[in-house]
C-alpha cells in the first residue's frame, strides 16, 4: 500500500464510530466474561483503539485509567474529542505508537484490550509480545478474525489466504494463547449485526462524500471498490467467518 492509499483509507475511516466490526453489547459481554474487578481502579491498555468505541465504553463502565494506543494520530484526535463529549476524557491518555514497539513496563497493566487490531502484527506475535505487560492474573481481551467451520468455500479460502494467512479456527487460537502463558477463560464470536449495521452500513453511507472530497480520483474509487468487494464477500459467506473474542488470564 502506498502513502496516498494509506491517507485515503485514513480519511474514509476517521469519521466512523468503529474501524471494524463490533458493538457495545458485545464489548459489555467481553467485560462480563472477563470478570473485571469493578471494586478498584484498573489500569488498562486499549491497543489499536481507533477512534475509541471500546475505549470510551470501558471508561464509562469501569473505574479505570486507560492508555489508548493507535498508530494514527488522526484517530486519536477523534477519540479525544469523543471522550470529552462523553465526559470521560480525564480517564483516557492517548499514545501514538506502533503496537509492536510499545513503551510499557513489565507487569504494568491489569487488562490489555484489543478489538479487531491484532492482525496488524499477527495474532501470535501480538499475544506473545503483550504478555509481559500484564500483571500476573491480568486479563487479555482480544478479537481476531476466525473461521467458524473446519472447511469453507475455495473462493473465501483464497481471499483470506491472501489477506491474512493467520486466520484459523478458534481452537487453534486458543492453543496459541495456552502456548504463550495464558489460561483461556472464554470465547464468543461477533454476530452479524456487528458487521452489517455497526460497520458496513455506516461505511457505505460515507462513500459518496468520500469520493467527492477526492474528486472522484481513480485511487479513491479503487478504495471504495475494494471495500464493496469485502462487503459482498461477507454477505455471501457470513456463516463461515467472523471475529472471535478471546478472553484469557495471564498465568
Amino acid at each position: 500500500m502506498d502513502e496516498i492509499q494509506f491517507q485515503l483509507l485514513t480519511d474514509l475511516h476517521r469519521p466512523a464510530t468503529r474501524q471494524g466490526p463490533g458493538g457495545e453489547t458485545e464489548t459489555r459481554q467481553a467485560m462480563r466474561l472477563a470478570g473485571l474487578d469493578r471494586s478498584r481502579r484498573l489500569k488498562i491498555a486499549d491497543i489499536g483503539c481507533g477512534t475509541g468505541a471500546s475505549t470510551i465504553l470501558l471508561a464509562k463502565e469501569l473505574d479505570a485509567e486507560i492508555t489508548a494506543v493507535d498508530f494514527l494520530p488522526e484517530f486519536l484526535d477523534e477519540l479525544q474529542t469523543r471522550a470529552r463529549d462523553h465526559g470521560v476524557a480525564e480517564r483516557i491518555t492517548t499514545l501514538s505508537c506502533s503496537m509492536d514497539a510499545l513503551p510499557f513496563s513489565d507487569g504494568e497493566f491489569d487488562v490489555i484490550w484489543s478489538e479487531g487490531a491484532v492482525y496488524n502484527m499477527g495474532f501470535e506475535a501480538g499475544v506473545a509480545a503483550w504478555n509481559r505487560f500484564l500483571k500476573p492474573g491480568g486479563k487479555l481481551i482480544v478479537s481476531e478474525i476466525t473461521w467458524l467451520s473446519a472447511t469453507r468455500p475455495p473462493e473465501l479460502q483464497s481471499h483470506w489466504d491472501g489477506e491474512y494467512p493467520e486466520i484459523d479456527v478458534a481452537s487453534a487460537k486458543i492453543g496459541i494463547l495456552e502456548q504463550h502463558g495464558y489460561c483461556p477463560e472464554a470465547y464468543f464470536y461477533l454476530p452479524t449485526h456487528c458487521w452489517t449495521e455497526n460497520y458496513y452500513r455506516p461505511m457505505q453511507s460515507r462513500f459518496d462524500a468520500f469520493l467527492e472530497r477526492h474528486s472522484q480520483s481513480d485511487q479513491a474509487k479503487g478504495i471504495v471498490e475494494a471495500e464493496k468487494h469485502e462487503i459482498a464477500l461477507y454477505e455471501k459467506y457470513r456463516d463461515y467467518y467472523s471475529y472471535g473474542v478471546y478472553i484469557a488470564r495471564k498465568i
